[in-house]
């Protein structure tokens, strides 16, 4: 079996379209996790939304997901998920627009705690929507909040068995700074008082970790082994067979 995709958990996507009401909700919500900083974004951006209204929109498309059972009429055979979504939340936004409607929320997924403020402070330091493609601009922060996860996710499993250092080393080289002005393994040697073997070693360790997790949780996020492999492609690049 190939190990550098290994087969972890289940699709949150069939998860969102099972009869069972808490496991439906549950999926939601990991989509949500997921989804909602693109959708913010792409709200602010192609729809010019109103920070107020963007926040609004993205609560509100959540429990729509929900209710309407969006998830379920998802065809794998017509495209990705992710592009599903957002046609979703174009037809519904525009619908809204036209009947000048506001949600009422019901009893089926209760108000999401998210953190809108950063994600506005997000936008304000990338170009505007004139300088970029709306659809670009939401795969892009899709990536980007897939990888802001992972990093979470890998500082969390680090921290709970005592590597505190690999996750800093990892954030030294390969998350903080530009390509240009990364420290050398040297530098690193000396800044955290270990021999450059160990920095190759754990920088190697943590590495493979990061890729565990992110393609654990982009397996969660995919409907099919084919989708799972193309996204992996173009987030990781190569092949992956």
């Amino acid at each position: 079996m190939n190990d550098r995709f290994p087969v972890t958990r289940p699709s949150v996507v069939t998860g969102a379209t099972g009869e069972d009401p808490v496991v439906r909700e549950r999926a939601v919500r990991t989509l949500a996790e997921s989804y909602w900083r693109p959708i913010y974004a792409y709200l602010r951006w192609k729809w010019r939304a109103t920070p107020e209204d963007a926040e609004d929109l993205t609560q509100g498309f959540f429990v729509v997901l929900l209710e309407r059972d969006l998830v379920a009429k998802f065809d794998a055979g017509r495209g990705r998920f992710r592009t599903y979504l957002r046609m979703c939340l174009d037809g519904w936004v525009s619908n809204e627009r036209k009947s000048a409607g506001r949600l009422k929320r019901g009893g089926g997924l209760e108000r999401l705690s998210l953190d809108f403020a950063n994600a506005e402070a997000e936008i304000a330091r990338l170009p505007g929507p004139s300088h970029t493609d709306p659809e670009e601009m939401f795969r892009r922060e899709w990536a980007r909040s897939l990888f802001a996860w992972t990093l979470d996710a890998l500082e969390g499993a680090c921290a709970a068995s005592g590597h505190e250092r690999r996750a800093a080393l990892f954030r030294r080289y390969d998350v903080d700074p530009p390509p240009e002005e990364r420290p050398t393994y040297a530098e690193l040697a000396a800044e955290f008082g270990v021999p450059v073997t160990q920095v190759t070693n754990e920088l190697h360790a943590v590495r493979r970790r990061f890729r565990e997790l992110l393609l654990g949780r982009l397996r969660e996020l995919t409907a099919t082994d084919e989708e799972f492999r193309e996204e992996a492609r173009e987030l990781l690049g190569g092949d992956p067979a």
